[in-house]
């Protein structure tokens, strides 16, 4: 099997995709700027390694001399994935990575027709942002394609790692995200609440500027469509306390002591934590003639279903029978994708 480029490899997540493509046998190469930590990965997983930042074009292009495909894994994607993105395009590299981000799957999108034209696939969002909740998505669609209206929840056990936790600090001030009648639009951070039900008990959960109201629309084409976060009530509260301080969560000053916190105190799970630890997620759509449909999945801890989910799309497209251009997990790999992974199954009302 042709090369495969993890970027980012000694980030929380390039970690354990590294890790999960040496078990596989994968044929990968590890890249990222830090040569002291990549060479104890690359101890550890026998995989060569190349050192090379984002901001270097001749590097760059240099390091994907002979990659056949990019797991890109280094975030936050809003200032990564551009210029990965374009050497990939210049150099006729599939593009892969594991952002949640609205707006890099928007700038990935509008890059379709030169994708296509470059014979390259580029697919965001590979892991957990967002392969349950797309092929969730696509599932419910499917059963009733009349679907106007889409709601999507989660609930993620575990805490998040550095990356997330950078991204959604980096979040704040942009507030929330919701498709309405099939445009994009900001709405104030937990704009919305509702309840869903787990094993018997209720949670309460709150509208979050989620992925899925950019690619769900894409896979779908619902014009409405909400993604939610179970929370406890309080932190929904503090979120909209939150409302009020939104101009001051864009200033650098803020930005940077808020990074800092999460510097000296997010270190993301442990093997034992994620090993304990699963997802929730559940979807429901409705017509406009009153019908509805809901499902859900139930999942491993979203890190480790990052890693099998990304490494599981690189496989096909390092296979050569992948259509060029934009795809959103569902409609590369399939609706039912989401149930081949480990640990995974369907559950239905």
């Amino acid at each position: 099997m042709a090369k495969l480029l993890i970027y980012g490899a000694n980030g929380y997540t390039g970690q354990l995709v590294a890790r999960l493509a040496a078990q596989r046998g994968l044929d990968a190469v590890l890249a990222g700027r830090n040569a002291q930590a990549l060479a104890a990965l690359a101890t550890e997983t026998g995989f060569p390694v190349r050192v090379f930042g984002l901001d270097d074009a001749q590097a760059l292009r240099a390091g994907l001399d002979g990659i056949a495909a990019v797991l890109h894994c280094a975030g936050p994607f809003s200032k990564t994935c551009a210029p990965m993105l374009e050497a990939c395009l210049a150099a006729g590299v599939h593009y892969l990575d594991i952002t949640g981000e609205i707006d890099v799957f928007a700038h990935c999108h509008a890059q379709d027709a030169r994708a296509r034209a470059a014979g390259i696939v580029v697919l965001p969002g590979s892991g957990f942002d967002v392969v349950p909740t797309d092929c969730l998505a696509a599932m419910l669609h499917q059963r009733l394609p009349s679907a106007t209206h889409l709601v999507l929840a989660f609930e993620a056990g575990g805490g998040p790692s550095p990356g997330t936790a950078r991204t959604s600090v980096e979040g704040l001030a942009g507030g929330g995200r919701a498709r309405i009648d099939g445009e994009l639009r900001r709405v104030p951070l937990a704009w919305k609440t509702r309840r869903f039900e787990r094993d018997g008990q209720q949670r309460t959960a709150m509208t979050i500027p989620w992925g899925d109201v950019y690619t769900a629309h894409v896979s779908t084409g619902i014009a409405n469509i909400e993604t939610y976060m179970a929370v406890p009530p309080a932190t929904i509260a503090r979120a909209r306390r939150m409302r009020l301080l939104r101009p001051l969560l864009a200033l650098g000053p803020v930005q940077r002591w808020l990074l800092r916190k999460v510097d000296a105190s997010v270190r993301g799970p442990d093997a034992e934590r994620r090993s304990r630890t699963g997802c929730h997620v559940w979807g429901e759509v409705r017509d406009d003639a009153g019908r509805m449909l809901s499902l859900a999945l139930v999942t491993p801890n979203g890190y480790d279903l990052t890693a099998s989910a990304a490494l599981g799309i690189a496989g096909r497209v390092l296979r050569g029978d992948a259509p060029a251009g934009f795809h959103t997990p569902s409609t590369l790999m399939g609706a039912e994708y989401v149930l081949s992974l480990p640990g995974v199954r369907l559950v239905e009302d």
